[in-house]
């Protein structure tokens, strides 16, 4: 069941997510060569409780840090570790909080000095991607206009869209109804409505689409061994349109 959202509960989400945009913005400028991501894990969990929040994903589901930082063809739910940054590597990182009982959530994908042509136009098209979709989560459209409009970015780059995992709708759950795939036909799926709480996140190879898990049970890395960028923003649809939640510098 998808959950609507009045304006109050909106203005908690969007404080939720205004501490994730404070700590990714942190964070990604902490990104550089020889800067190592458990330390980057360790600043976003002291940063969260400072602020009065706790780490989303730290104990989610079993996954043991508040972080998700995941390198190069690490896809998502990477695990912080001492291993050293480089020049030309990119970074993801993920991170969620939870606040007076509302949820925030967003990801980024940053590189480390200088990358790659390939890994540029990467991150570029995953964060238009990331636009597009979000320009069609309006009231009227259908579901799968989001991941329509992901996806035909994605392609015309010249880049593949992973489909094992999904956006999600968030509020006082981190993961609510409706899932949202990053592709499929347009005009498809339920109606979009005013009050729906959305994080959309493309997550995007440079190769082929297939991932796989690694043992650890969490990582998810390109099968293919190519580059992966994933962007996320946490929005809600209004009447005027989508309000990013998690767009540093907001409201709150």
């Amino acid at each position: 069941m998808v959950v609507l959202k009045s304006s109050w509960e909106i203005a908690k989400l969007e404080a939720a997510n205004q501490i994730v945009a404070k700590v990714l913005a942190a964070v990604s400028a902490q990104v550089a060569p020889g800067a190592d991501t458990l330390g980057l894990n360790e600043l976003a969990e002291r940063m969260c409780r400072e602020a009065g929040a706790v780490p989303a994903f730290l104990g989610y589901r079993g996954y043991p840090y508040s972080l998700c930082v995941s390198v190069n063809q690490e896809v998502v739910h990477g695990f912080p570790s001492r291993r050293k940054l480089k020049s030309g590597d990119i970074v993801s990182m993920d991170f969620g909080a939870l606040l007076d009982g509302f949820y925030g959530d967003s990801a980024i994908t940053v590189p480390v000095g200088q990358v790659s042509d390939q890994a540029e136009l990467l991150l570029d098209a995953t964060r238009l991607a990331l636009e597009q979709g979000i320009a069609a989560a309006v009231v009227g459209n259908r579901l799968s206009d989001i991941g329509h409009a992901v996806q035909s970015v994605v392609e015309q780059a010249g880049f593949s869209v992973v489909r094992k995992f999904v956006g999600h709708g968030i509020g006082r759950e981190l993961h609510e109804e409706p899932q949202i795939p990053n592709y499929g036909r347009p005009g498809r799926g339920i109606r979009l409505l005013e009050g729906m709480t959305l994080a959309i996140e493309p997550m995007v190879n440079a190769g082929g689409h297939d991932v796989k898990v690694l043992e650890d049970g969490w990582t998810a890395v390109t099968t293919d061994g190519s580059l992966s960028a994933h962007f996320e923003h946490t929005i809600a649809i209004l009447e005027s349109g989508p309000k990013v939640l998690s767009a540093p510098g907001g409201s709150v």
